[in-house]
């Protein structure tokens, strides 16, 4: 299997938000956070709520016309 891009995922005070997601991009969190448990070594694939945060890390980071602007 291909090594994810999402790494280790530290623990941090978080922000609370309620949002809607179709169910095919649920069913794919769900999908990636058993991937992501295999690729990381975890016994136990993390809430799906535990990845969006680093996601949308990942994603800015690599928008270069984010970090221009940022």
């Amino acid at each position: 299997m291909a090594k994810l891009k999402l790494g280790p995922i530290e623990d941090d005070k978080p922000v609370k938000m309620t949002i809607e997601l179709p169910a095919a991009i649920h069913r794919d969190l769900t999908a990636y956070a058993r991937a992501h448990a295999s690729d990381t070594g975890l016994s136990q694939p993390l809430a799906v709520e535990k990845l969006i945060s680093p996601m949308l890390e990942r994603f800015m980071a690599s928008d270069r016309g984010f970090t221009r602007k940022a």
